[in-house]
């Protein structure tokens, strides 16, 4: 950057190095006091990289001459003289040096330290695009009165000597475009241009090897620091800024290239990236704030967030050098977020624009690592109280109050906006809702994660969504896909819908798309329903079970959807059944079922255990409701909750009844009675054999009384419904998973019991005839032909079992979804067979058909009908 100079009196213009005032005027200004720096001043430190501190500024500064002079240039001849005015490449105070002209470039060095602190051998003085050798005296270079010099850090690392000499050769190329006054190619040696050097700089960037996995990341920190010590940043930055449209162009050209080679480096390399990018936005944001290239700039630094914070979350609880880039460039990133902020503001109230998908990711990038320094640094103030005082991050806590407190108001008229275009028919009418809406809900989430840390902020995010209800549940049915991270939804549970908690936890299954050139197929003989499923589901790899599945029954000619759902219903049954040894059911809800301690006794039951989540998770993944519950201990256990006294009411009404009575009786009854006999420990019999377990160390010689009687309960219960099947509910667990794409956790953690049984089952009424008649169609038939009155009034006169028999026959679904024959996925449809008037019915499970001769008699059709409901015949008649 070429710098003003000075006269005693006045400043003069610097058009002799071709930069005019236009570019001073954008930048402030330092006063600078060559002669009256005061020895305790903090010293200046070129290499500091801080944006706060004066000497690392992009800014140009002015400087004052100097009214004394030393007592060495005062006995000399004023023709020798010379007035010089040094400035560090990459910003900061200009200090005017004295000297003669016979003084060496060494003389200048030690000069230049007693003003400075930096060491000599850290100095590098150039003088149009020359660097200055320290044995040459000054009137060598023919150095004129009142000359600019450039101080630029000398590397002192020679671990990387390639970089050394090829930021160098930049450097040069740099100081020669300013000085020179021309393009970048002007006057130099082929092969020397800004972009051939960039290129050579990152090829030569340490590259993986097998030694240590940490030790090529180092090398590369170490590597790019060389890059902003040597002030290259600064020196692009300032190319860019140039009034010269060939140096402005060279400086954009040359910056982008540096940004994309960043986004082109391994993740783990991106990461050293950091700093520079860094740099780069402080220099672009002072010069030219709503430039495209600062934007580039402010995105590529978006990408490198977004890749630290992945790796960090990969990296688990172990602190490691991920994390402390994300708590250093932490406070430093909250422009970007502000100005994001202020852009995304602009685009939700323009009801014709809507917010960017992509300005969404960025603002969440940067919002991430900023509450990421905000926990670590604050955790203990959390949530704020306002203001704060006398705290690190004090100005950026309150800053992004102020955007959370915007982005909320701005986000209740949005919400408005979606309740006014839904009008009276709710989430029954989201295909009125413009694709344009879909950034709500990663807003909300972001002001959700905003709203954790003030005061009353929680509050406010809740009061507007239970509020707005309506509108909120559209968006999760209408925007939330696959793929997408909505589990902080979970903390709303109040404002959502059954079908709205359903709709979270299914997209996170896989796809399951048909792809019929790689489906699992099975080919089960009805006879050995388990044991075949057994082998052909647990010998598949979870990848092969994500995509179709084709079903066949040995001897059977149908096949397809309706088949599949067919086997679901069988083998669950076959998994769930009361003389089997794997699940007990509950004694008071014979729907409900949990593991069985006792299951040991089948040597493979822990294989039985993941098969049995398995067969479950694909259930729920088909949408295929299988008819068995898992009673309120079981939920919670894969739930991963604490089970307590009320929970195991429904699973053993006798233990339930004795802690009861153990926990309410009178304390002196209950003393003087010396616990009623009890000691620690639990007595359980397996298959005819007693067992008894101790709860506590010496738990059969420690008496339970009135003050150890509520943890003697405790043990009790976690060691019987915990300790006892908690190796199968592990293996449960993990088969369950194998389906999922997230851990199982996850999945619960959108549905209370309630809504898992709607899930599982289906709706708890009975069928609805009105509802089913409502859901059907007629091709061969009218609705008014007597057939068909004569069918739904059979119908009507079947019990709850028959009805379920006919319609499993029909769809091969013995349940209904919760919401009724709505929640099917088609209509069901009644066909006229064109045979003999007396034959059977037949059905296409597949596509929901029922075929129905032309009965002559009600009588007739009745006894068909009826035929049809018996078990062994309502599952074999269905046809693809």
């Amino acid at each position: 950057m070429t710098l003003s100079r000075y006269s005693d009196n006045h400043k003069r213009k610097f058009d002799d190095n071709g930069v005019d005032n236009n570019i001073l005027h954008k930048m402030k200004r330092h006063e600078v006091d060559a002669d009256h720096t005061s020895p305790s001043q903090q010293p200046f430190n070129p290499w500091r990289s801080d944006e706060n501190s004066p000497q690392n500024r992009y800014e140009c500064s002015s400087s004052s001459s100097s009214t004394s002079s030393s007592t060495e240039s005062s006995t000399r001849s004023e023709s020798t003289r010379l007035q010089l005015f040094v400035r560090m490449v990459s910003g900061g105070k200009t200090i005017v040096i004295q000297a003669d002209k016979s003084d060496t470039v060494e003389n200048l060095h030690q000069r230049i330290e007693l003003k400075t602190k930096i060491p000599v051998n850290e100095q590098r003085v150039i003088y149009k695009g020359k660097q200055l050798q320290d044995e040459r005296p000054l009137s060598y270079y023919s150095i004129p009165q009142d000359s600019s010099l450039h101080l630029v850090g000398r590397m002192r690392s020679t671990d990387h000597p390639v970089a050394c000499r090829v930021v160098d050769d930049i450097m040069y190329i740099v100081s020669r475009m300013h000085s020179g006054g021309g393009g970048e190619n002007d006057n130099l040696p082929r092969g020397m241009s800004i972009n051939e050097k960039l290129s050579s700089f990152f090829s030569a960037i340490p590259r993986e090897s097998g030694g240590d996995d940490n030790s090529y990341i180092d090398s590369t920190e170490k590597y790019l620091t060389i890059f902003t010590n040597s002030s290259v940043p600064a020196s692009l930055v300032m190319l860019y800024t140039s009034p010269l449209k060939a140096n402005k162009s060279c400086g954009e050209s040359s910056i982008k290239l540096f940004l994309n080679s960043c986004l082109a480096l391994p993740d783990e390399q991106q990461s050293c990236c950091l700093p520079v990018v860094l740099e780069f936005c402080r220099l672009l944001r002072r010069v030219c704030p709503h430039n495209s290239l600062y934007g580039s700039c402010r995105n590529t630094l978006g990408s490198l967030l977004e890749t630290v914070q992945e790796l960090v979350d990969k990296s688990g609880t172990e602190f490691t050098s991920l994390h402390y880039r994300l708590l250093t460039v932490g406070e430093e990133i909250l422009p970007c977020l502000s100005e994001l902020a202020d852009l995304m503001e602009q685009q939700l109230y323009d009801d014709n624009l809507g917010p960017s998908l992509y300005d969404v990711q960025k603002f969440s990038s940067f919002w991430r690592p900023l509450r990421y320094a905000i926990d670590f640094q604050l955790s203990s103030l959390i949530p704020f109280a306002l203001p704060l005082r006398s705290t690190v991050l004090e100005a950026e806590v309150a800053r992004i109050c102020q955007i959370f407190g915007r982005l909320l108001t701005t986000m209740h008229i949005c919400i408005l906006r979606i309740e006014s275009s839904l009008g009276g028919r709710g989430v029954a009418n989201t295909e009125a809702m413009p694709l344009k809406w879909g950034q709500y809900l990663n807003i909300l989430k972001i002001v959700s994660s905003m709203s954790e840390l003030y005061q009353g902020g929680k509050e406010k995010v809740v009061s507007l969504i239970n509020s707005r209800k309506v509108p909120f549940c559209a968006l999760i049915l209408k925007f939330v896909k696959r793929g997408d991270d909505h589990g902080w939804i979970s903390e709303y549970r109040e404002a959502t819908t059954f079908e709205c908690r359903r709709h979270l936890a299914m997209m996170l299954f896989p796809d399951g798309k048909e792809d019929y050139s790689e489906m699992h197929e099975m080919l089960i003989d009805r006879s050995q329903v388990l044991k075949e499923s057994y082998e052909y589901i647990s010998q598949a790899s979870p990848g092969g079970l994500h995509g179709a599945l084709f079903m066949e029954f040995k001897n059977e000619e149908a096949t397809g959807p309706g088949v599949l759902r067919e086997w679901f219903y069988l083998v669950c049954q076959e998994i769930f059944s009361p003389g089997g040894t794997l699940f007990l059911r509950s004694p008071d809800d014979f729907r409900r079922f949990s593991p069985n301690p006792a299951s040991k006794v089948e040597q493979l039951h822990l294989g039985y255990f993941k098969f049995a989540g398995r067969v479950i998770a694909l259930a729920l993944m088909h949408k295929v409701q299988v008819g068995v519950l898992f009673d309120r201990v079981f939920y919670l256990q894969l739930t991963n909750q604490t089970i307590s006294l009320e929970d195991i009411k429904d699973t053993d009404r006798v233990i339930y009844n004795s802690c009861k009575q153990i926990l309410e009786m009178d304390p002196v009854f209950f003393d003087s009675n010396a616990g009623l006999g009890l000691n620690f420990v639990l007595e359980t019999e397996e298959l005819g054999k007693r067992e008894t377990k101790e709860l506590i160390k010496d738990g059969k010689s420690t008496a339970v009384d009135s003050k150890n009687r509520e943890e003697y309960v405790k043990l009790l219960i976690s060691e019987r419904f915990v300790t006892s099947v908690s190796e199968l509910v592990e293996k449960f667990s993990e088969g369950f998973s194998d389906i999922l794409s997230v851990p199982i956790q996850s999945f619960f953690r959108h549905l209370d019991l309630e809504d898992f049984d709607g899930m599982l089952r289906g709706g708890e009424n009975q069928i609805s005839v009105d509802d089913w008649k409502a859901h059907t169609e007629y091709n061969g038939f009218k609705e008014t032909d007597r057939q068909i009155d004569w069918f739904w009034k059979i119908l009507r006169k079947m019990t709850e079992e028959e009805r379920r028999s006919v319609l499993f026959f029909w769809t091969s679904n013995k349940f209904i979804p919760l919401e009724g024959f709505r929640g099917l996925s088609s209509k069901l449809y009644i066909y006229r067979l064109h045979e003999a008037n007396d034959r059977l019915p037949t059905s296409h499970t597949c596509f929901y058909r029922l075929c129905l001769p032309k009965y002559p008699t009600m009588g007739l059709m009745e006894q068909r009908l009826r035929f049809i409901t018996q078990d062994h015949v309502s599952s074999s008649f269905g046809k693809w």
